[in-house]
Parts: structure tokens; C-alpha cells; sequence
């Protein structure tokens, strides 16, 4: 789950790197077109099935078969808006005029917020939780924590106790002084990205379509490609308004939280998808579990297996379904792999072999061409991640078992430009 930040590809012709960005923006505008095509072509039959609303925009129906962002902006729009509202103002406040009382203040609005939201027995289940791990924290002895949270955590996925959550209706430079413009210019992001998430659902059917086999499997190949662009950017786009938000709130209170993700666009490596998209996750699991469990420190049957077990904690935080056990392999088969081959081509025989007979842009291009099987890869194992075991499959006969000869060379090659902008945007590799 380590990476070496210090290699530097060398750049490229101006005229090369330009062809890369227009095929890799002109890809993603023309696959979401198809895919839009297919979606009102199909609208009535989407409609029927899956009934879609209303639109907020004239002309459109809106996806809401996405349940975690349904979900969430149902809540955000009935209560946990205005809360997190008020819990600015009320930070704001205490930080100007008593300073001394923030911390108390926060902790008796924030118990108030919580109750209005979740309830007096989702509270107390939560305050339950904590009063426990903390408890056994104290007794310092590592096994006897790790035991005690993954029980705590299994009881989440009790049936009645997620019964009692939601029931009531109803950057450095940054953190030290938070001031007006830095949360004018935040919210005003997350305002985008939270219309970007939107639009996307309104113009492309992405998550009805994905639900529906038949769809998928008559879905034409620019479409098809669309949907695996769409799923994802949805993804991440998401992520950002769920993440971005709490996370203005904790740099108005002067904590440090994880940078937001970076697009996944640009990712072409398993290895940089895990460091780069949920980086307070990656830094929790190289500290609490990577590291204890011995890392790449005593070897490499040490490594993989520290490895295997934090993807292994993932998959249970999850939920520890069949589609995340799949997508947790292949996660962790494909960090092995681009492991393994970085410390190959980065042994001192093969790097002097390659530096003797071919130039730094060769093997840039070399490199990206690689990234683009295991971009592939990563994206079918996101889509799995995403739309579950039968996603994954439908597109795995399609792409590499069917179109091995006509889907995969030109998809293969649009994921080389992709890994291109990739390297080009870091100029390290992930």
C-alpha cells in the first residue's frame, strides 16, 4: 500500500500530451452522449419500471435509484442542512466572542442536532459505542481493542439497530483563520458539484439502467462505455458534496481533515486510487493496520498479508457482502501486481538495461500503456463496487470476452490517453 514519491516521468511534446487531452475529454463528452441517447430512448420504459421523478429542471426525469444519494440529500433538505448550519454559526460565534466555551458549546449543540436527527435511542446507541471503545482503549492492550471494535462494528449491520438511526423527521494555509471568503468560495464548490451531481442523474439514467440487465446488455458500446465513465464520475462527484461539507465545517473549527479526493479521471493505478481518492482512510489503515501487522518491513509474505487484512477491514466496514469480498480481491490482487512489477522494472539490472536502450519518453509511454490494463481492471472492479457481481460480469463478456478484437484495443487505447493526463497531471507515479 506504498509507493516510491520520488520518480519523475520525463515530459512529453506539447503536440503529443494535446492529442492525449482532446481524445480523453473528447471520450468522456461523447460516451456521456451516447449514454443520454440511450436514456431517452428508453426513457418510458425506465419510467415504468424504476419510476423516475420529477425533474428539478423542465424537460427531464431525475434518478433516484441511487439510495445513498437520495438518501442524503432527502435528509440534508428536511434537517441535516440546517443543522450543519447551525453549527457554523454557532462555531463562528463562540470562536469571536468566548473562545474559552467553543468546545463545550459545540458538544451541547452537536448532542441536540443529533437527537433531532436520529433520536434519543440512535443518540444513546452511538454514545453507547463510544463510551465502550474507550473503555477498553484504556486497558492499552491492542487485541483486546481491535476485538472489541469489530464486534461493535458487526452490530451496525444488525437489522434492528439500523432500524434507530434516521427516524425523526424533520487546507493548511486555511485552518488557522477560516475567514469569509475561504467559506464563500467552499460552499460555492460544493453548490457546483452538489448541481454537477444533479444534472448527471437527470440527463443520464445511469443507476436504473445499470439495475436492469436487459439494458446492459443492449446498450451500444459508446454507451456502454458512458455508463462505466458515468458510475464512476457519479462516484466521485458525490463524494465530494458528502465529504466537502463536514469537511468545511471542521476547518471552520481549526481541525486538519483528509484532502478531498482526486478526480478519478486522472487515476490510473489501484495503488493511486487508494492513496489519492479517500486519503483519511488510506493514512487510518497504514497507521492501524499496515504498520502493526508488519508492512513491508519484515518481507514480502508480510506485506501481502497485511495488505489482504486491511482490504479485509474495508470489505467488512462495508458490510461484508459477496460483490465487496469480489471487489476487495481484486483490489488487493491488483496492488500485488503493480507492486510487484514496480519493484521489478525498478531493480537496478532491469533500470540500467532500460536506461541504456530506450529514452525517459519511452518509457513514459511504456508505463502509461500498462496503467491502461490496470485502469481497466480498477474500473471493473469499481462497477462491481458500484452496481454489484452482475455489473462486473456484463461488462467483463462484453468488453474482453465479445469485443476482445472491436471493444477492448479502442477502449485499452482511449484508457492509454487517460493514463497520459494521468502521469502528466502527477508528475509522480501513485
Amino acid at each position: 500500500m506504498t509507493s516510491n514519491p520520488n520518480v519523475h516521468w520525463a515530459p512529453l511534446p506539447r503536440t503529443e500530451l494535446l492529442v492525449y487531452w482532446l481524445l480523453s475529454f473528447g471520450s468522456h463528452l461523447y460516451s456521456f452522449y451516447e449514454l443520454h441517447r440511450f436514456s431517452k430512448e428508453h426513457e418510458a420504459g425506465l419510467v415504468r419500471q424504476f419510476q423516475l421523478e420529477r425533474g428539478l429542471f423542465q424537460g427531464f426525469k431525475r434518478d433516484a435509484s441511487d439510495f445513498e444519494w437520495t438518501f442524503w440529500t432527502e435528509w440534508a433538505r428536511k434537517s441535516l442542512l440546517w443543522t450543519l448550519i447551525g453549527h457554523a454559526v454557532v462555531s463562528r460565534l463562540c470562536s469571536v466572542f468566548y473562545p474559552q466555551f467553543q468546545v463545550a458549546a459545540l458538544t451541547v449543540y452537536g448532542l441536540l442536532a443529533a437527537s433531532s436527527v436520529l433520536g434519543l435511542r440512535g443518540v444513546a446507541v452511538l454514545l453507547l459505542h463510544v463510551a465502550l471503545s474507550f473503555s477498553v482503549a484504556q486497558l492499552r492492550r491492542p487485541a483486546l481493542c481491535w476485538t472489541c471494535n469489530l464486534l461493535l462494528l458487526c452490530t451496525l449491520h444488525v437489522p434492528p439497530l439500523q432500524d434507530i438511526q434516521m427516524q425523526t423527521p424533520a487546507e493548511d494555509g486555511d485552518r488557522h483563520k477560516p475567514g469569509a471568503r475561504y467559506l464563500l468560495l467552499r460552499s460555492a464548490r460544493i453548490l457546483m458539484w452538489w448541481c454537477i451531481a444533479e444534472y448527471m442523474i437527470h440527463a443520464m439514467y445511469m443507476h436504473a439502467i445499470q439495475s436492469n440487465e436487459t439494458y446492459l446488455e443492449i446498450l451500444p458500446t459508446w454507451a456502454l462505455g458512458g455508463l462505466a465513465l458515468a458510475l464512476v464520475q457519479f462516484f466521485f462527484v458525490k463524494y465530494l458534496v458528502l465529504f466537502g461539507l463536514p469537511s468545511t465545517l471542521a476547518t471552520l473549527d481549526r481541525l486538519v481533515p483528509p484532502g478531498l479526493p482526486r478526480c478519478v479521471s486522472i487515476m490510473y493505478s489501484f495503488t493511486g486510487m487508494w492513496r489519492h481518492f479517500d486519503k483519511g482512510l488510506y493514512r487510518w489503515l497504514l497507521r492501524y493496520v499496515y504498520v502493526p501487522l508488519g508492512g513491508s518491513h519484515h518481507g514480502v509474505l508480510y506485506k501481502m498479508l497485511s495488505t489482504a487484512l486491511a482490504f479485509g477491514f474495508v470489505c467488512l466496514w462495508h458490510g461484508g457482502h459477496d460483490y465487496l469480498q469480489c471487489w476487495a480481491l481484486m483490489n488487493w490482487l491488483g496492488v500485488l501486481v503493480e507492486t510487484g512489477l514496480k519493484a521489478l522494472f525498478g531493480s537496478a539490472l532491469l533500470r540500467s538495461f532500460l536506461e541504456r536502450h530506450s529514452s525517459a519518453a519511452t518509457r513514459r509511454r511504456c508505463a502509461a500503456l500498462l496503467s491502461a490494463f490496470s485502469t481497466a481492471m480498477l474500473i471493473l472492479s469499481n462497477l462491481i463496487f458500484l452496481g454489484g457481481i452482475h455489473v462486473g460480469r456484463i461488462f467483463w463478456k462484453r468488453v474482453f470476452l465479445q469485443g476482445w478484437s472491436t471493444v477492448a484495443p479502442p477502449m485499452l487505447a482511449f484508457l492509454y490517453c487517460f493514463a497520459q493526463v494521468g502521469l502528466e497531471w502527477a508528475p509522480h507515479p501513485p
